[in-house]
Order: structure tokens, then sequence, then C-alpha cells
């Protein structure tokens, strides 16, 4: 499975506005039930929550990577989110966040999981592709700069 496969356009926000990061996982939380009728925003967003509770998600440099496992659902899904001006997301390195890459997982795909967050891990550890997605002009942009990674998720 590549990164790739777990967003849609529809799952992508470019220069979104969220002013705390409540608003942020919030957001994300919304985003990730887009085209999943089987899933509730509040269940997302608390799935988020209690993870965040264990720490932050911030990974650094700006980037945050947001996720939970939740009952209901069958498919790993994703969504990317710029903000148009960063928040404070209590990252170990103390930098703002403006790009998030959150999950939701199914409960039962803790080896999927910590594999999909390692690869994601290695994907935003690369400055020139932060870059990149930090001046993509849309959401298709954004798709094309991650279909253009090849380092794929193990199934």
């Amino acid at each position: 499975m590549h990164v790739i496969d777990l967003l849609t356009v529809e799952r992508i926000a470019v220069d979104a506005v969220a002013r705390s990061k409540k608003r942020a996982l919030e957001l994300a939380s919304e985003m990730l039930c887009r085209e999943q009728p089987e899933l509730k925003s509040r269940d997302v967003y608390a799935s988020l929550c209690a993870r965040e509770r264990l720490g932050s998600t911030g990974f650094g440099r700006g980037v945050a990577l947001p996720h939970g496992r939740l009952e209901g659902t069958r498919a790993v899904s994703g969504a990317f989110i710029r903000l148009r001006d960063p928040v404070d997301f209590e990252a170990m390195d103390r930098s703002d966040v403006d790009l998030i890459f959150a999950l939701i997982v199914p409960v039962d795909c803790e080896e999927r999981h910590l594999e999909l967050l390692s690869q994601l891990a290695s994907l935003f550890n690369d400055g020139a592709r932060r870059e990149k997605l930090r001046h993509a002009g849309d959401a298709l942009d954004v798709m094309r700069l991650l279909e253009g990674w090849q380092t794929t998720v193990t199934s």
C-alpha cells in the first residue's frame, strides 16, 4: 500500500484555517469521515484526543502526525492538512505546526499502524519534500507530490 492510497482529494486541505490544536484535530476528524459514512467525527476526534493525551504527536519541523485506532472502521485512512497559519501542537522541538497528516486505523491493526507511522515519519523527515508540500498550489498538487514518493506501506 502506498501512502497516496490513504488519501483522496476530498481529504486534503490546503491553506486551512485552524487557530488551535483543538480546532486542527476537529478539522482532521471531519476530513477523516469524508466518504466513510460509518464513521462519526466525534468518535474520530475522541480517538485522536485520546492519543494526544499520551503525548503530543507533533513530530517536529512543523509537522504533526495525529493518529488513533477506532472501532467500526475496516480501512486505514488519512487526511492531509496544510494550515494557513501554524499552530502550537506542543511538539518536542517547540516549532509550530503547519503540516498535518492524520490517520485513523482499525483497532486490530497495531502492526500496520506502527509501520505506517514510521513511513510517514520518513516522508516528512525530508526537508525538500516538506517545503514542496508547503508550496503546493492545491489538493491535486499535494496528491501529485505524494504520488511521487515511492516508499510503500506494508499491507
